[in-house]
């Protein structure tokens, strides 16, 4: 079957991502079966929107101790059996009709959910790497330059404070056991994600491959830089970085050691997809002078030989 590609985060109806029978149009005007698709599939988010926020509330009045009618209670049950349910049966569909898991997922998931879903993944995921001792997206690079050592006593202190608020709540909290379990949750939790993001930055370093520069930080910022549209790198130790159109900050422990300027802008998306272009940006390394002299050189190279000259 041949179709128009998806792209990632799209969420237009099924009748824009899928060409082919599908999509032929019958003799009523009507593409076959996409139109209906659309329609579930808005019908679905907006069940979602509205179910997320009313489970919310729900949560709240049981806790607080406020009776709630058998009704009620009823619906929200239906709500949060049926709803997953049927966007499985929208999925299977959908997979049949030829699109990918991660075409599927835009279609049935918001953009920004979807990210802060790979967001969370990312940073558990680098809880393991940091264990195992082993780090991201270093295979086969010409350099790689940690930058997550200055901020290690930070983030050890921070955990440590939400360590210590996870016992005193567990304490306060003994003689309600409901709320007593989901504050636990969430301060484990918490502990986790200081962690997450900390290993995130061990195992996440800065590389250079080939004609490419990957500044990373922490699991929310991955950006590749072409070494052709670097103007000029330098040395630079900063303290205070205000916020500026066009400019990207990656501080460790408050501090960026190395500032690179760009001929052109390059997209730096934010956590939740928005494009920011960014024509300067300031970075940390461990050892920002191994950085700057390998950019240099990257930089500098010299061009192949072209070979003899030919002979008439």
């Amino acid at each position: 079957m041949t179709g128009t590609r998806v792209p990632d985060g799209a969420g237009g109806p099924v009748a824009e991502s899928v060409a082919g029978g599908a999509g032929r149009a019958t003799a009523g005007g009507r593409a076959d079966g996409a139109p209906a698709h659309g329609r579930v599939l808005r019908l679905l988010r907006g069940v979602a929107y509205a179910a997320l926020p009313a489970g919310f509330v729900l949560f709240v009045c049981l806790l607080a101790g406020v009776r709630i009618s058998g009704g009620v209670l009823l619906v929200g049950e239906v709500l949060v059996l049926g709803l997953p349910a049927a966007e499985g049966v929208v999925w299977v569909r959908l997979r049949r009709r030829g699109l990918s898991r991660r075409a599927v997922a835009a279609e049935l998931v918001p953009g920004p959910v979807l990210r802060l879903v790979g967001h969370e993944l990312r940073l558990m995921a680098s809880l393991g790497r940091w264990v195992a001792r082993r780090r991201h997206g270093v295979a086969g690079a010409d350099g790689v330059f940690p930058h997550g050592r200055d901020q290690a006593a930070l983030m050890y202190g921070f955990a440590f404070v939400c360590l210590v608020e996870t016992v005193g709540m567990s304490y306060l909290l003994d003689e309600w056991p409901f709320v007593h379990a989901v504050f636990l949750v969430l301060d484990v939790y918490t502990v986790l994600f200081v962690l997450g993001l900390h290993a995130a930055s061990v195992t996440r370093p800065h590389t250079l491959t080939g004609n490419v520069l990957r500044l990373r930080q922490a699991a929310h910022v991955d950006v590749s830089v072409p070494l052709d549209r670097i103007a000029a790198v330098r040395r630079e130790l900063c303290f205070s970085h205000e916020k500026a159109e066009g400019e990207l900050n990656l501080a460790v422990g408050s501090q960026t050691s190395v500032t690179i300027e760009l001929t052109g802008p390059v997209d730096a998306p934010r956590l939740l997809g928005a494009p920011r272009p960014v024509r300067l940006i300031r970075l940390h390394a461990d050892d920002p002078k191994a950085l700057y002299e390998a950019l240099t050189r990257a930089r500098t190279a010299p061009s192949p030989s072209p070979g003899p000259l030919p002979t008439a």
